[in-house]
């Protein structure tokens, strides 16, 4: 690797934030989806993310999360160096994470170029994965915001999609084109006419850029919040850090990357996207954790558990068990279950989704010694 290669500018930025609301009660505030292995494979979300992050930016990976997970993800990324583990007091969202660490890096160097990728998702073959960012860097280098957006395998509703526009000619990225515009969860029957036109991705929520552009559309749009993350940043690793986080931190406005920057960015010609021919899974639920573990079905029964004790008769779904209670099942389909010491869910894989509607009103009763 030559000092002209962008990939040598390359930093990943890890956000592992939310609490997979959808996953409860096996992903809680305490314990968040990222730091489980909800795909058998015996490795965490993030860990896996890190994985295969760092053959690509070796010693350059920052994780952004908060501040009660610190210890949790440092067992589990012991390599992490100790400026590259950014801790929020509080969530504010995508923007304000990815935006610090984007300011923390710009006051390393101006010219390097990050790479965001959430810590929960799920992702084959890496190789392909590795191929996409490549060229998302290379394509970065020539002053562009640059998405990875995922070939749609079925017209979902429950995702963004990126329209793509012409082919954007640079170096070393054969795939990359512009992004006309991002849009947002459309009804079933858009959904089906995007993913027949061939023409839109799924937004995956994955950007790189050089740190400079994205901080100067930040500026821009959110001249707060940039105002704030660099004054946190010009603290950073030294002994104003702490003290300035806490100051500066509760004042940010929250706001999502997408309508901060991604958006605005796009209607301003400055965002291409790299189609992703990988597979890719947000475990949004638990429905998407039967699917990412055909391994462990038994006779239609996906078992999740070291201690799972699971009859099943003439039954589907999937189980999820987190103490060695007996769990007998006969005669139901797609049923989901999940039994932790403190709370037990009882659904099926076509309503999964509405398990964070119970989360809410679990949390409006005061019931938060569960959440």
């Amino acid at each position: 690797m030559t000092s002209t290669d962008p990939l040598a500018r390359f930093h990943a930025v890890i956000p592992a934030g939310g609490v997979g609301t959808r996953l409860w009660p096996l992903s809680r505030a305490d314990a968040p989806k990222f730091l489980h292995d909800l795909t058998g494979s015996g490795t965490t979300l993030i860990r896996s993310t890190y994985e295969r992050l760092t053959p690509l930016a070796p010693d350059r990976v920052m994780v952004v999360t908060g501040l009660k997970h610190a210890d949790a993800v440092t067992r589990q990324i012991p390599e992490l160096n100790g400026p590259d583990l950014v801790l929020e007091p509080e969530p504010k969202d995508s923007a304000a994470a990815i935006g610090l660490a984007a300011a923390i890096l710009a006051q390393r160097d101006p010219s390097i170029i990050m790479g965001s990728f959430a810590a929960d998702q799920v992702i084959a073959p890496v190789p392909d994965f590795q191929d996409a960012v490549r060229e998302a860097v290379s394509t970065a280098a020539a002053g562009k915001i640059v998405t990875i957006g995922i070939k749609p395998t079925h017209p979902s509703t429950g995702f963004g999609y990126i329209r793509q526009g012409q082919r954007y000619e640079v170096e070393d990225a054969p795939h990359a084109h512009h992004v006309a515009e991002f849009v947002e969860k459309p009804e079933q029957e858009v959904a089906d006419q995007y993913v027949a036109s061939g023409g839109y991705l799924w937004n995956a929520g994955m950007f790189v850029a050089p740190v400079g552009l994205l901080l100067e559309h930040l500026a821009q749009t959110e001249p707060e919040l940039h105002a704030g993350l660099t004054q946190i940043a010009a603290a950073w690793s030294t002994e104003a850090q702490d003290l300035t986080l806490a100051r500066v931190w509760p004042t940010l406005p929250k706001i999502a990357i997408d309508y901060a920057v991604a958006e605005p960015a796009a209607a301003a010609g400055d965002v291409a996207v790299i189609p992703g021919d990988f597979t890719w899974d947000d475990v949004g639920d638990f429905a998407a954790i039967a699917r990412l573990n055909p391994a462990s079905h038994q006779e239609g029964m996906t078992v999740i558990g070291e201690k799972a004790r699971v009859y099943s008769e003439d039954s589907t779904g999937i189980v999820v068990a987190d103490t060695n209670r007996v769990v007998a099942l006969i005669g139901v389909e797609d049923i989901v279950v999940v039994d932790t010491g403190d709370a037990l869910l009882v659904t099926n894989t076509s309503h999964a989704q509405n398990v964070k509607q119970a989360v809410q009103a679990l949390k409006e009763k005061g019931d938060n010694d569960v959440l």
